[in-house]
Formats: C-alpha cells, sequence, structure tokens
C-alpha cells in the first residue's frame, strides 16, 4: 500500500514507541498528528522534526479528547486515514500484591487504555470511513496475552484492548481495518531504569534481548501496509510466548 498523503494520528508520540512510529510513517510519506498529555515541549520538538506534522496537546482521558484532535487533522489535512492508540499508563505492581492494586488504580488505567482509546475510536469512525482504506491500530502488550506485565490492572487493560481490536475489525470492516502490535519488554524511557526485568528477559527470550521502539514501528508499519490485514494482534515477543 503506498502511504504517500496518507494522514494519521498517533497518540502518546512525544518519545518512546509512539515517536518511533510518527517517525517511520513520515518516512513513508504520512502526514502525522503527533500527541502528548505532559510535556509540550517534547511533542512540539517531535512535531517539528517531522516534514507535514502538526502537534496536539491533550489526553485521551480529556472530555473532547477525541473531537477536538480528530477536527485538527480534518482542518489541517481535509482527512483521516490511520488512527495509532499508543498513549498509555500503568502501575509497577506485584501480581500477588492484591491490596495495592486498588479500585482507584484499576480505574486509572482503564481510563487511559480503554476508555479513552475507546473514545478516540468513536470520534475518528467517521473520518476513518469517509476515505479508502481506512485503519485502527492498537498498541497492547504482551500481557494482554500471558500471565505478565508490570501489575494484573494493566495486564487486565491490554487484554480488553486486544478482544476490542477482534471485535471492531469484525464490525468496523470492509471500510476500516483494525490491527494491534502487542510487544514484549520494549527499550523506551519509560522502562529505562527496568534493569533486572530487562536482564531476566534477554535470558528467557529465545532472541535474547528485549525490543526497540524501531523493532515496534516496523511492526506497526507491516500491519498498516498490508490492505489485506485485519483483527491481526501481531506478538512482538523476541520468541517469548514460546516459553512456558
Amino acid at each position: 500500500m503506498d502511504l504517500t498523503g496518507k494522514v494519521a494520528i498517533v497518540t502518546g508520540s512525544s518519545s518512546g514507541i509512539g515517536q518511533a512510529i510518527a517517525e517511520t510513517l513520515t518516512a513513508r510519506g504520512v502526514r502525522v498528528v503527533v500527541n502528548s498529555s505532559k510535556s509540550k515541549e517534547k511533542g512540539k520538538a517531535v512535531a517539528d522534526s517531522l516534514e507535514g506534522a502538526v502537534y496536539f496537546h491533550g489526553s485521551v482521558t480529556d472530555d473532547n479528547f477525541g473531537t477536538d484532535i480528530v477536527q485538527l487533522a480534518i482542518e489541517k489535512y481535509g482527512r483521516l486515514d490511520i488512527l495509532v492508540n499508543n498513549a498509555g499508563t500503568t502501575r509497577v505492581i506485584a501480581h500477588s500484591d492484591l491490596q495495592a492494586a486498588t479500585t482507584e488504580i484499576w480505574r486509572e488505567i482503564f481510563d487511559v487504555n480503554v476508555f479513552g482509546t475507546w473514545s478516540l475510536i468513536r470520534a475518528a469512525q467517521e473520518a476513518l470511513e469517509a476515505g479508502p482504506g481506512g485503519q485502527i491500530l492498537n498498541i497492547t502488550s504482551l500481557a494482554g496475552i500471558r500471565q505478565t506485565g508490570s501489575s494484573i490492572p494493566y495486564a487486565t487493560s491490554k487484554a480488553a484492548l486486544n478482544h476490542l481490536t477482534k471485535l471492531l475489525a469484525a464490525s468496523l470492516a470492509p471500510k476500516v481495518r483494525v490491527n494491534a502490535v502487542a510487544p514484549g519488554l520494549v527499550d523506551t524511557p519509560w522502562t529505562k531504569d527496568w534493569d533486572d526485568v530487562r536482564n531476566a528477559y534477554s535470558k528467557t527470550a529465545p532472541l535474547q534481548r528485549s525490543a526497540t521502539t524501531k523493532d515496534v514501528a516496523d511492526s506497526a508499519l507491516q500491519l498498516i501496509e498490508n490492505p489485506y490485514l485485519t483483527g491481526t494482534i501481531l506478538c512482538l515477543d523476541g520468541g517469548m510466548s514460546l516459553k512456558r
């Protein structure tokens, strides 16, 4: 699929996986709406570094986030072709520590990872269906597939997003394709201090390393560029899921 001239929203794209996806799409001729919920400076810097990009500040949990960011894409570019739901959050809580995983923490994580994503998808549906080849790409996690992850609330939110991916792929076809990348451990600013986890992952995974943000971005591009893929959850884990 030729992506030249297409328009994408990439949430949480001021660093890490989101930034790598925004850069990879730009290199393919896509015009990107860069987003961050915290650092405006980082978000603007990423947008300024990408040809044709524009920046939008806000959190997917904001009441009007979906409507406003989609409106920006339409006003700036006249279309929206690709929605990449990358924004996410977590808390590091041992799975055995049920008391630490409070209902408030569950709500906090689901508000971003599930409800915020759902609200944005609803806001983008009409625009994605208006043109040929509209598509949604969700960044989920190996934690939504296996009994792993930074916390049970986080893992459960990613499992919900994986299932949502398949439900939407069926319900929005044939106008909109919906896929997901489910990475294992990825080297990002978020995980920079997770040395023990990284060392353990590298010893256990068949490919003996954690993923880079480029690995995730390349996998995202594979799903985006293939017009016959929908409902696919690409498990990008260096073979970790082969282990029991």
